[in-house]
This record gives C-alpha cells, structure tokens and sequence, in this order.
C-alpha cells in the first residue's frame, strides 16, 4: 500500500471516530484536532524516512559512477602500455556496471518522487491544520454562546429566536466537520513504477568491448 493511501486511510478513520462521537459536539471536536496533529507526526516521520532512503540511493548511484569512470581510467592507461589484454579485462569489468547504474538512476528517481509527494502531504496537513484551529476557535465561542442562551432558557423564558441561535450553531459545527472531511481528499498519488523504469532502461544495449578499445586507441592515434 503506498503512503498516501495510508494517509487517505487514517484521515478516514479519523472521520469516522469523529461521526460517531454526537454526544459531545466540543470535546468531539477537540479529540479529532489531536488527532490530526497526531497523524501529521506520522506524516513528518514517513517523510524523514523517505529523505533517508533518498540519500542511500544516491550516494549507491554515485559509488557506481565511480567505479565506472575508474575503470575506463584504467582501461586507457593500459592501452597507453600497449596491454590490449589488460584493457579488455577493464572494460569488460565496466560492462555490468552500466546495466547498474541504469537502474541505481531509476531507484534515486522513485525515491526523490517519493519525498517529494510527501513533502506535498506535509504543507497540506498543516495548512489544513491551521485552517481548522481557526475554524475550531470561532466554533466554540458559539457554543458558549449557545450554552449561555441554554441556560437562560432553562430558568423560564423561551420563544423562536432561541431555536433560530441554536439551528445557525448547529450549522456551524455541521459546516466544521464538512471541512474536517475535505482533509481526507489528498489529490497526489505517489505510483511505484520501479519495474517499468527498469524495463525501460534495459532495453539500452550494452557498450561493445571490442568498440570502446578501438575508440581507446583512436584517442591515443590522435594525441600522437
């Protein structure tokens, strides 16, 4: 399951423990915030661990591009000696390599993705987060509102402009768990594509061994 369904899933979850929760319409609205800045942990988490896996995969990438470039390093200088032998050993040690590190690329490119997509669920859960302790703010000043005027109407008197208080407060809190909702609609989706990034690079043919030497000794041809 990739992250950002898990992130749809726990948003989900979130609204579901927040619908079932009528009695109790601020404290319900209080436990669904702390659970939001609980799962943005999760978020930062996930993406500190993806930030990791990007580091490892490029510095596999750049180790292999080294080795690469060393060993045709070592492959001229052979044919500076006149050790054909030796250079076929080099090149033809270069060769596998290239195949590698067409798929060390493709695994850097996935996981830069990755930490980006995250990056993005991140700015969201937060600004959403902060859109909703604004809201969250408004809403309980009106229901202590609500809970004065309920208290007036318990010692007597009681007429349509009371009911008309508590329909608009009602709509406000239908109107913040609305909003709670929408956080659940994350739009990016991170595709893990690895398997076709590989194939695609796998269809590149190798370099030729016997092609490389001759191009060596071209180069040698021309600085003489």
């Amino acid at each position: 399951m990739g992250i950002l369904s898990r992130v749809r899933e726990i948003m989900s979850s979130n609204i579901n423990a927040l619908l079932d929760k009528t009695g109790d319409p601020e404290k319900t609205i209080d436990d669904f915030m702390r659970s939001l800045n609980s799962d943005l942990g999760k978020v930062k988490a996930e993406t500190a661990s993806m930030l990791t896996d990007e580091r490892r995969a490029k510095r596999a990438l750049d180790e292999c591009n080294a080795d690469i470039k060393k060993l045709q390093h070592y492959a001229e200088k052979a044919v500076e000696a006149g050790d054909d032998e030796d250079a076929r050993k080099f090149l033809e040690k270069k060769e596998p390599l290239a195949e590698k590190e067409a798929q060390l690329q493709a695994a850097y490119q996935l996981a830069s993705s990755n930490v980006a997509s995250m990056k993005q669920i991140q700015d969201k859960l937060v600004s959403d987060i902060g859109q909703l302790e604004a809201r969250r703010t408004k809403l309980k000043g009106k229901m202590a509102a609500a809970k004065a005027q309920q208290s007036l109407n318990s010692i007597g008197s009681s007429d349509g402009g009371n009911d008309a208080v508590f329909d608009a407060m009602e709509q406000k809190v239908n109107r913040a768990y609305d909003e709670a909702m929408a956080i659940a609609e994350l739009r990016t989706e991170a595709k893990d594509n690895l398997d076709d990034l590989f194939a695609q690079y796998k269809k590149s043919t190798n370099p030729n061994v016997e092609d490389e030497l001759a191009a060596i000794k071209e180069k040698m041809k021309k600085k003489e």
